[in-house]
Order: structure tokens, then C-alpha cells, then sequence
């Protein structure tokens, strides 16, 4: 069927796309370093990533193209109960491909995993310098429940 999203979690071939849809905004190109060949840092960070039963780092692809990527962590908590956290990160779509409502499908595939999962909440966080992002997020129903702080070393 055309145009149906596909959701499958990453594998060697995909790292080199993820990075590219990392660093394809204005933030990321800040952040990240797309090259043809990936530095080791990459290579090692998804390789740890793949290893670790709690963590899924998936592909979005759409009629054979990768479109989107996302990271998943489940978080094993005594709070809430010992509640399970699904934390979502490194949420990209493919530049052509923004403003289709891919993100929204996206998200509805990531709360339907934390269901599965049994966890008690999807968790994000997003920059402050992003507030389409931050609108994008409340229309689907999170809510700003924390301030969030981020020590760099």
C-alpha cells in the first residue's frame, strides 16, 4: 500500500541515514557531524545502543525510502510504583518529508510500543529553541509537566 509507514529497528546499513537526519536541522547541524564515512564516536554509540535490550533505535520507511527515526529507552523506575518509562529521543523526519503528518503517525506508533510494553508514560524532552516542536508535542497531548535541566560536560 502506498504511503503506509513501515517501523523496523535499525541495523549497521541504517547508521550512516540516521545521522544524516540528525544533523539535517538547524540544531543538529550544530550538533552533529555528517560525513561519508562516521567517525568512530557514531559507530560505537550504535553498536551499544543495538546491544542493549532497552533500547530501540527504529527506522520509518515509506514505499522503500527511510524516512524518520526515533530512540526509544525503557526506563525501569521505583517511582510511579515502579512504573516502566518509555524516553523518546532523537526524533527526525526527513526534511522532504516534514509537514505531511508523518511526525503524528510516528508518535502514534511510539505510545502504541510504550503500550505494549507496559509502560506508565512517554517521556521527551525537546529544546527550548524549537517551538514548533514544543506545539507539535502539546497538540498530541504532552503536557509540560517539568522543567527540565541538562548539566554539558
Amino acid at each position: 500500500m502506498e504511503n503506509q509507514l513501515s517501523f523496523r529497528i535499525a541495523n549497521s546499513d541504517d547508521l550512516i541515514d540516521i545521522v544524516k537526519m540528525l544533523s539535517d536541522d538547524t540544531l543538529g547541524a550544530t550538533r552533529e557531524k555528517f560525513e561519508a564515512k562516521l567517525s568512530e564516536n557514531y559507530i560505537r554509540a550504535f553498536e551499544n545502543i543495538i546491544k542493549d535490550t532497552n533500547q530501540e533505535l527504529t527506522i520509518v520507511e515509506m514505499n522503500g525510502e527511510k524516512i524518520a527515526t526515533f530512540h526509544l529507552t525503557f526506563i525501569q523506575y521505583l517511582t510511579h510504583q515502579g512504573g516502566l518509562r518509555a524516553q523518546v529521543e532523537a526524533v527526525r523526519t526527513n526534511s522532504k518529508y516534514r509537514g505531511q503528518g508523518i511526525g503524528k503517525r510516528v508518535f502514534e506508533y511510539i505510545i502504541n510500543r510504550a503500550k505494549e510494553k507496559n509502560c506508565i508514560m512517554v517521556q521527551l524532552t525537546t529544546d527550548k529553541k524549537r517551538p514548533d516542536a514544543i506545539s507539535f508535542y502539546e497538540n498530541i497531548g504532552f503536557i509540560a509537566t517539568h522543567e527540565g535541566m541538562k548539566l554539558k560536560l
